[in-house]
This record gives structure tokens, sequence and C-alpha cells, in this order.
């Protein structure tokens, strides 16, 4: 590429997630996350190109990020952000975010939208999802698990691009403090991407 050729912007995505009940208010989980870039770039290629792939999809929960000992401390596990097959370390549940997928079955609690400020150089995705009272079938009645491997209580969880052969790529990786998911509450999620343009 000739040199008058090269843009000379970059672009930064950063990730923040919270996970709270959107009921009573209270805050689960408020913290930064890991963006796996080259599947990004993916991402974006085939977002940009057209190609009917590469948008946001879904959101999928597991219970493999962390290890709790006897005594009651939590050892945290690295983000996968390396490699095009990454995914999260033991996926429990996914949920259609896409409000344009016939999947999607609540589009008006699981849904993305983008906001952006005229005159700023960067735009936010938000991602919400709801875990409704009822859902994941076979949750437990009560938040009072005391087996941090079950299946519902979550400690990592990622936003996947579309792909039409199947699992999409995972574009970021969150890893954070067992929150269970039982059947006597309510757990939102506002998911926020930032895309910024660098001026280089």
């Amino acid at each position: 590429m000739s040199e008058n050729m090269q843009d000379k912007n970059g672009v930064l995505v950063q990730g923040h997630i919270k996970i709270f009940d959107p009921k009573s208010q209270e805050v689960y989980v408020d913290k930064r996350n890991a963006i796996h870039y080259e599947n990004m770039s993916i991402a974006l290629a085939e977002s940009l190109a057209n190609e009917g792939a590469g948008f946001i999809y879904e959101m999928s929960f597991g219970n493999g990020g962390t290890s709790v000992d006897p005594t009651g401390i939590i050892t945290y596990l690295t983000p996968n952000s390396t490699g095009t097959n990454a995914t999260l370390y033991n996926q429990t549940y996914t949920k259609v975010v896409d409000e344009k997928s016939v999947n999607n079955t609540d589009t008006a609690r699981n849904k993305t939208e983008t906001r952006h400020v005229s005159g700023t150089n960067y735009t936010d995705i938000l991602v919400s999802c709801l875990l409704d009272y009822g859902e994941p079938s076979g949750q437990q009645a009560f938040d009072n698990a005391t087996d941090p491997e079950n299946a519902y209580v979550f400690d990592e969880l990622g936003l996947r691009s579309y792909s039409a052969s199947g699992t999409g790529r995972l574009i970021t990786h969150v890893i954070f403090h067992p929150v269970q998911k039982s059947l006597n509450r309510l757990i939102q999620i506002d998911y926020t991407v930032r895309v910024q343009s660098l001026a280089g």
C-alpha cells in the first residue's frame, strides 16, 4: 500500500458491562470487559461489506470463568481474546439479542441500539438482555445455590457475532464473580460496546 493511500486513523473498541436486578436496582457486576480484536476486526469488516454477517447476534453465558476454593477465595481466569475459535470456558446458556431475528422471543427487552452524540468521534452500541423469572429452564427456585458449578451460576459472558453456518465468533468476553440466576430474580444485562475513531 502506498504512503498516500494509508489512512492515519485507527479504531478503538471498548466494552463495559452492568448486570443488575431491574426491579430492585441491585447491581451485581459493573466492570469493563475484554475485546477479542481479531474477531472484532472480522465482524466490523463483514458488517461494513454488507455480507449478512458480523453484527452482534447473541449473548452467551457460562460458569467456567472462576474457581472457588473451600475457604471461599475466588480465582479468576483470563478472558479468551485470542484465536478465531475462542469461546467461553463453559457455555451453559445463550440468548438472541438481535431484535430483527425470528429467534428473538422478546424484542422489546432483548435488543441492540446505537447511540451517537453529534460532533463526537465515538458511537456506543448498547446491547440489552433480560433473563426473565422463568428462564433458563431448569434453574433453581431460590438464589441460594451452594455449588458454584451449578449451570446457572454465571461467572462469564460474551457477545457473539452472527454466522449463518452456526455459532458466531466470540467478539467480547468478561469474567466476574459468580451470580446465580434463579426463579425468584430477574437479571438484566446492559452491555455497552464503544467504537471510537482515533486521529493518527
